[in-house]
């Protein structure tokens, strides 16, 4: 009878043997150099071994760096967005002071060339009812308005202050139904009244002649009769002139210098002869 463990002694005995084999080789070939080509040759073969195994950690980190990334951008967005809201708001508020600082600099430069005292005031309200041309100003008897001062903007004659209080005036605008102001024409001296119509953009000119030298396009200025107003602050300029045969005047209509429903500083005019008084 034939021993039970002969052929695992056997196998046992080989694997000794082989991996004595291979221990001696590894010392003799980190020593000697006859082992390089095999290794070299080795190292070859094993290369493709080693970047499949290499794969999935490659992957991974790829994938967790890719969703980095994903997180980062998606807040960077974020803060860049607010950013350009933020910068958006301060944008259109640059360009109302903007703006604001060209026509405050049109403004003054009229008063420049005016030879009466001048103070500038802002519009804080106008009148809700659209048959009342009316606004207010944020100038009142603490600043020297006093009623019937005339108010100009940086083209023409805006109207006058009918009601004054401490700190605020009420100003009555040319183109209401029930102003009236002395003009002439600029080119020939002509003298006529320019009422206001009601309308925002319209003055009318009343009396005058069929016959008398008016154009369209004709600067009219206020004359100075009456004495409320100073002579030659631009009022309106002619844009129509109807003649009816029938009819012994003309029906002569302008359009206000003045923007009246969009300037936002405005100019209270003190004449020499009130400063005096």
């Amino acid at each position: 009878m034939k021993p039970v463990f002969s052929n695992e002694s056997s196998v046992g005995g080989r694997l000794l043997l082989f991996g004595g084999i291979a221990l001696a080789l590894i010392l003799v070939g980190q020593r000697l150099d006859f082992m390089a080509p095999v290794r070299t040759q080795l190292s070859l073969v094993a290369a493709p071994f080693y970047w499949v195994v290499d794969v999935p950690s490659k992957m991974l980190s790829e994938f967790s760096d890719m969703l980095s990334t994903r997180s980062e951008l998606m807040d960077d967005n974020e803060r860049l967005r607010a950013e350009s809201l933020i910068l958006n708001a301060k944008l259109q508020k640059y360009i109302e002071l903007r703006a604001e600082n060209v026509r405050l600099r049109e403004l003054m430069n009229s008063a420049e060339r005016l030879n009466d005292t001048v103070v500038v005031a802002e519009v804080v309200a106008v009148a809700s009812d659209p048959n009342r041309h009316q606004l207010v100003v944020d100038k009142g008897s603490r600043d020297g308005a006093f009623v019937g001062q005339p108010v100009i903007d940086a083209t023409g004659l805006l109207g006058q202050i009918i009601e004054v209080g401490l700190l605020q005036s009420r100003v009555l605008l040319i183109t209401d139904s029930a102003h009236a102001l002395p003009v002439r024409v600029s080119r020939n001296g002509l003298r006529a009244i320019a009422e206001g119509t009601g309308l925002i953009d319209e003055l009318t000119l009343t009396h005058v002649a069929a016959t008398t030298d008016i154009q369209v396009g004709d600067l009219l200025v206020s004359s100075g009769l009456g004495g409320r107003f100073p002579g030659g602050y631009p009022v309106g300029e002619v844009t129509d002139v109807s003649i009816d045969p029938g009819q012994p005047f003309a029906e002569v209509r302008a359009r206000p210098m003045a923007q009246l429903d969009r300037s936002r500083n405005v100019l209270l005019v003190f004449s020499e002869q009130k400063s005096e008084e």
